[in-house]
């Protein structure tokens, strides 16, 4: 080859980047990710570091712009649209269930007013839905794994509990309130939208598409082999037995995960209008997407 010619070559070959890659280390979420995690699927000139976090800290640290790509609640999006585009998969919706409020007993109707709620983290979506469902609570923020302990020993009246807890709440002896995802239905016919993951926007456009398609390559392999991504899932399930973790991990990672859909972004902009409307955003939102 003609000394010219390789050199023009080399710069049609993309460099090799690295990107900074955060998600939970819960089981929908390992699920999720497990191709990329493991090396099952190729990426090309992309690598990807990947970091475990609990949400709320992957909130706050999107305000700070640390990582390339990371899970956030849509709560914290709305505060970081500006720095982040949403990618087009990867999105955790509750259709017609979601975060439940529990407590000790029953607190009949319009019965959080005024009283002590836990919630996992200021940024949260739970925490959002929650002041559209009821405004007048006192919200006593605390870790996610730590809303029953602070229900049942009485640090808190009620409290909204995320991720398997959805599932595991009676065998702590709570009742549920409501569950703020069959709520969020019956007032917009829309499923919930919880979570998705963001794309540092100022990555070059070549970056933002090919970080999205294996994303999605890395879903559309978790589902087709569901048994094997579901056991490497387990190991970040808390303790979750096999028929649990997979009904949590088929309650969040399922068609919607693949592409929110016409009716996936509506729901996330009914989310950031209403939240808007009711004071909850310091200012209005429109989602935007890679793509």
């Amino acid at each position: 080859m003609h000394p010219s010619s390789a050199r023009k070559t080399d710069t049609l070959r993309p460099r090799a980047q690295e990107l900074r890659l955060a998600h939970s280390p819960d089981s929908d979420d390992a699920f999720m990710f497990y191709a990329l995690a493991t090396k099952k699927i190729r990426t090309g000139y992309l690598k990807f570091t990947h970091v475990l976090e609990d949400i709320e800290t992957l909130n706050q640290k999107a305000l700070e712009g640390v990582y390339d790509i990371t899970a956030i609640s849509f709560h914290a999006y709305a505060h970081l649209a500006d720095r982040y585009l949403l990618l087009p998969c990867g999105a955790s919706f509750g259709d017609r269930y979601g975060p439940v409020v529990v407590a000790r007993g029953p607190l009949g109707p319009g019965g959080l007013k005024g009283k002590k709620v836990a919630v996992p983290g200021k940024l949260t979506t739970a925490y959002l839905v929650l002041q559209l469902y009821e405004r007048e609570v006192e919200p006593v923020f605390t870790a996610f794994d730590r809303i029953f302990e602070s229900v049942t020993q009485g640090e808190a009246d009620a409290g909204v509990v995320i991720h398997e807890g959805q599932l595991t709440y009676p065998g702590e002896g709570l009742r549920k309130i409501v569950d703020l995802g069959e709520w969020w239905y019956q007032q917009t016919g829309l499923p919930l939208p919880l979570g998705g993951n963001a794309i540092r926007s100022s990555l070059d456009r070549r970056i933002l598409h090919q970080a999205a398609r294996l994303i999605r390559e890395s879903i559309e392999y978790s589902l087709k082999h569901r048994e094997e991504a579901l056991e490497y899932a387990m190991q970040f399930g808390r303790g979750l037995d096999a028929s649990t973790a997979d009904q949590f991990v088929s309650m969040y990672v399922n068609d919607w995960t693949l592409d929110y859909g016409e009716r996936g972004r509506q729901a996330v902009q009914t989310l950031l209008d209403r939240s808007f409307e009711k004071g909850l955003l310091p200012h209005a939102v429109k989602a935007e997407f890679v793509g």
